[in-house]
């Protein structure tokens, strides 16, 4: 009873808290094509003010949803290292998810048992600008996904990468995991980062060094295990530890021509001397056919029954032809087992019989006294005053 006006109050008071929190509406404008990172700060959910720090042993989850659906739309990814970091929402919307999307965040504070939401309306447009037709994507094995996320490192490996690159604007097409991939979790040591691919665009072409990296001659000497061939300056390094043997390079300024559609023909084949079907069948008669299936089996059954019968029923060799071949001395034995049988039956039936002396009590001469005839010395006691 204790227990339960415990609990009571603490309920209670749960249920105000999620009662009384208003979800928070802010308005985002994603791009086609382009990535989208939206960071789900502590800070912003616990409400606390401008001078005031987050405190660093507070921990707080994020569950995100699209409204009126239980997980994410396709292009948006969710990750959170662990509860002491913030949550981020990222991905690159495509053309077919223009339009208007919301996204629904609840924090739970897992120490005070609070929680908040917010809402993410999201406004999913064009870009605006040149299009980005030249478009690599590499493979960084020194940072995991939410190290690149923040708009810092971002800036930083596009700093360092127009130096690789025909001079020209860089813009950040999508980031994506090594996890989702295929890529595997590194082992705990220390410095093992699953690697993250970031995917970068411009409107100016390859440089010569890119074009070389991606070229048959590097992917052949990356086959055998040595490094690809670079001409250039590796401006990433150390900051950034990229995979040459893992970039892709994508042009999208000429047009990939169209498929050629089936023209439909008018179902007739054309003539081919190889091919000649016949133009009509011959009638043909089964009766023959059918009788010589039918009428074979059951001949055959018939003569295997008829078989059958003169073995079990004709060949029989009788009582008298095996009387004839036992001898009579047998026969005598046999007889009178039978006659004695038949006797002892007769008088167990009629009971007027003499009865056989070993059935009398005895009598003893001497002291006149009877005894059953057969007494099991076993059964009787050594001394008889115990009986």
């Amino acid at each position: 009873m204790v227990a339960v006006l415990i609990w009571i109050p603490l309920f209670v008071g749960v249920l105000a808290g999620l009662g009384g929190t208003e979800a928070q509406q802010i308005t985002l404008h994603p791009l086609v094509g382009r990535v989208f990172v939206h960071t789900l700060d502590h800070a912003t959910f616990l409400r606390l003010p401008e001078h005031v720090a987050v405190p660093p042993t507070v921990r707080i989850t994020y569950h995100a949803h699209l409204q009126e659906h239980p997980d994410l739309p396709r292009w948006l990814r969710y990750t959170q290292r662990s509860p002491y970091h913030p949550g981020f929402l990222y991905g690159t919307a495509t053309p077919e998810d223009r339009g208007r999307q919301v996204i629904e965040v609840t924090a739970y504070n897992r120490d005070s048992f609070d929680t908040t939401r917010q809402r993410l309306v999201l406004l999913i447009g064009d870009p605006e600008g040149p299009r980005l037709p030249y478009q690599a994507e590499f493979l960084v094995r020194s940072h995991d996904v939410e190290e690149v996320l923040p708009s810092t490192p971002a800036n930083r490996f596009l700093t360092a990468l127009a130096g690789l690159w025909e001079p020209g604007e860089l813009q950040l097409l999508n980031v994506t995991s090594a996890l989702d991939r295929g890529g595997r979790v590194p082992l705990p040591i220390e410095g093992r980062k699953e690697g993250v691919y970031i995917k970068v665009g411009s409107a100016s072409p390859f440089s010569t060094c890119l074009k070389m990296v991606a070229s048959p001659d590097s992917h052949a000497r990356c086959a055998q295990g040595q490094p690809p061939l670079l001409s250039c300056y590796d401006n990433l390094a150390p900051h950034f530890r990229v995979d040459w043997c893992n970039v892709s390079l994508v042009d999208k300024s000429v047009p990939e021509p169209m498929d050629e559609l089936p023209t439909p023909g008018d179902g007739i084949l054309e003539h081919d001397p190889f091919f000649c079907p016949p133009t009509e069948a011959t009638a043909r008669d089964f009766l023959a056919d059918f009788l010589v299936t039918l009428l074979v089996p059951l001949l055959v059954a018939l003569l295997l029954t008829l078989l059958l019968a003169y073995i079990m029923c004709c060949r029989r060799e009788g009582r008298l032809k095996r009387d004839l071949a036992t001898s009579d001395i047998q026969m005598l034995h046999h007889f009178t087992i039978h006659g004695n049988t038949e006797e002892l039956r007769q008088m167990a039936a009629t009971r007027q019989v003499p009865r056989p002396l070993s059935t009398e009590p005895m009598f003893n001469v001497r002291t006149g006294q009877r005894l059953p005839p057969c007494v099991d010395s076993a059964q009787v006691p050594l001394i008889l005053d115990q009986h």
